[in-house]
């Protein structure tokens, strides 16, 4: 087996459209709702966002610029 890395078989749309932004609105309307947190924790700290990228759209977001605008979108 081949070293495992964060691009190890990674591809887009093993998350389906629909989940993806279900998802998504539901991380805003939890944030609004409970002052920038939710049950799993802080946003500001939290990955769920890079997740639904990297397995819906297929890219890692792993720079602090690029988590950001991705959180921003979703404000």
């Amino acid at each position: 087996m081949s070293k495992l890395t964060c691009k190890t078989g990674l591809q887009k749309n093993i998350i389906n459209k629909e989940v993806f932004q279900r998802e998504l609105a539901l991380c805003r309307k939890l944030s609004q709702e409970n002052g920038g947190k939710c049950g799993w924790g802080i946003c500001e700290n939290c990955g769920v966002i890079p997740l639904l990228y990297k397995l819906h759209k297929g890219v890692l977001l792993e720079e602090p610029a690029e988590i950001k605008r991705a959180k921003d979108k979703i404000a």
